[in-house]
């Protein structure tokens, strides 16, 4: 899916352009215990707690896409027969309305995520008539030539409020208002099938995960039975380690300036052309950066056989999980120093007396703890 598909249904996941019927809902203990399992029917609901409901499903459809969500992709046999795919589809086709396969569901998900406190999964079932566009991009609400039926399913803590003074309206007083147990915003959740060319896409769902440093393993495999990717935290990381041991001496700030630029520059120019389609990163392109800053053909041939036992062979990455586009850091043990990505021409390394320096030019304006400071030739280092 792309960020087009995935904004469509979060517009539509609203009370009044849903056709969900009922939110279902199973609350369960840090034990792993049933609580409670429930059926709140929309058309019932006062309205601002149904907007409530629609608000935290929604969530399930936030964040970055190969970051928070996450493309799965079954195979063609897993499809054609596997108790798997069978209990979504059905799910998908009975809209939720079978008690035993929503019982089957709440259990995966209950034998297979940890939370130190309560948590509530929310499960609904919807069927959009999708409005037709033309190539130019106009949507045409009547004219449709799909119906595409999906679940959204959300699993989110549940926190008990702190006890505190609360306004009563019968007496006009404050009075104490005891606790109460609040539904949080999701951990975890998916979207099934995938909405892919604004169509049904049995073969494909969509994780959402909060974190982008759990691999929630163990619930992708019992959910799609697939393998799960590694997080995105992970993959920077491995990305961060792979240059470095790939590299060795040859990995300087100028060519880990390069790749950086290389990659922020194709951040920057994706988002302007404003293409739906997540911009992916291969193991070519990347070798290309590193080329571009002078690393020995020795070195990028190790670089690529470490980058497929990283990675796997042939797999692309989204560069924003890998690089941080927003800054350029450097740290030594006792010094951290953050500098805007488009200058991090500004800093350089340098062996001055046999001693190794990292350089910062500061010709304009320095502070130091929020004071304007002065840095005199006196200050100069012997060259």
């Amino acid at each position: 899916m792309n960020e087009k598909e995935v904004g469509e249904l979060r517009r539509r996941t609203r009370r009044d352009r849903s056709n969900m019927a009922a939110i279902y809902g199973c609350y369960v203990n840090a034990n792993k215990e049933i609580i409670s399992s429930f059926r709140q029917s929309v058309g019932m609901m006062p309205e601002n707690e149904a907007e409530k409901y629609f608000s935290v499903m929604k969530r399930v459809l936030s964040g970055g896409l190969g970051k928070n969500l996450i493309d799965i992709s079954f195979r063609t046999a897993q499809v054609a027969d596997s108790p798997e795919h069978k209990l979504l589809m059905q799910l998908r086709e009975t809209a939720l309305q079978d008690d035993e396969l929503r019982m089957k569901l709440y259990q995966k998900i209950i034998d297979n995520v940890s939370f130190d406190e309560n948590y509530v999964i929310l499960i609904g079932a919807d069927a959009y008539d999708v409005p037709f566009k033309d190539k130019n991009g106009e949507t045409q609400e009547d004219s449709s030539t799909e119906v595409y039926r999906y679940l959204m399913c959300a699993v989110c803590p549940v926190k008990q409020t702190k006890p505190a003074l609360r306004y009563m309206s019968e007496s006009k007083e404050f009075h104490d208002g005891g606790v109460a147990q609040q539904i949080c915003a999701p951990e975890l959740g998916f979207l099934f099938p995938a909405f892919d060319d604004r169509s049904t896409n049995i073969y494909n769902a969509l994780f959402y995960t909060h974190s982008t440093k759990k691999s929630n393993e163990t619930l992708i495999d019992a959910l799609f039975k697939v393998p799960a990717p590694k997080p995105a935290a992970e993959q920077k990381q491995s990305f961060e380690a792979l240059l470095s041991t790939s590299l060795g001496e040859e990995c300087s700030m100028d060519v880990v300036q390069i790749v950086h630029e290389q990659l922020r520059q194709s951040i920057d120019l994706h988002k302007e052309s404003k293409d739906p389609d997540p911009l992916m990163v291969g193991k070519e392109q990347l070798k290309t950066a590193l080329k571009s800053g002078g690393v020995p053909e020795q070195q990028i041939s190790k670089f690529s056989v470490e980058f497929d036992e990283t990675f796997g062979m042939e797999t692309q990455l989204h560069p924003k999980n890998i690089i941080d586009n927003r800054q350029f850091e450097v740290k030594t043990p006792d010094v951290t120093i953050k500098v805007n990505p488009e200058r991090a021409d500004l800093i350089e390394t340098r062996v001055i007396g046999g001693v190794k320096y990292i350089l910062i030019c500061a010709d304009e304006n320095v502070e130091v703890n929020g004071v304007s400071i002065h840095i005199t030739e006196e200050e100069a280092l012997p060259v």
